[in-house]
């Protein structure tokens, strides 16, 4: 057991762990500004009607639609996750009951990137 304890020391000591270098440069894409989810984008003129904007980065239309849905008592009580919709959202997604998680996806139609 000793002998053991001894080479695993001798071990350690002989090819200690290199750490990495981290990389430094930053790539001129991501330098330009907010990319992905930040990224300013166009809204169809009916998810425009919802969250009052013509023009938002996809989490505040996230946001917005959630604080719409929230201000007009949208949510199913029976299930939190499900979301009956008014006119203004059918118009949106199509359906008259929408999943939490569905939604994100039908949002996806109505946001258009801006060139």
């Amino acid at each position: 057991c000793k002998s053991t304890m001894m080479m695993l020391i001798i071990r350690e000591q002989a090819s200690p762990k290199t750490k990495r270098a981290k990389k430094t440069s930053k790539s001129s894409k991501g330098a330009s500004g907010p990319g992905g989810i930040g990224k300013l984008s166009a809204l169809s003129s009916e998810l425009a009607l919802v969250v009052d904007s013509t023009q938002e980065s996809r989490a505040q239309v996230v946001s917005k639609v959630w604080k719409y849905i929230k201000a007009h008592d949208l949510q199913d009580p029976k299930d939190k996750r499900k979301i009956l919709c008014d006119d203004k959202l059918e118009a949106v997604f199509k359906k008259k009951r929408v999943g939490m998680f569905e939604m994100n996806k039908l949002l996806t139609k109505h946001i258009y990137p801006m060139d």
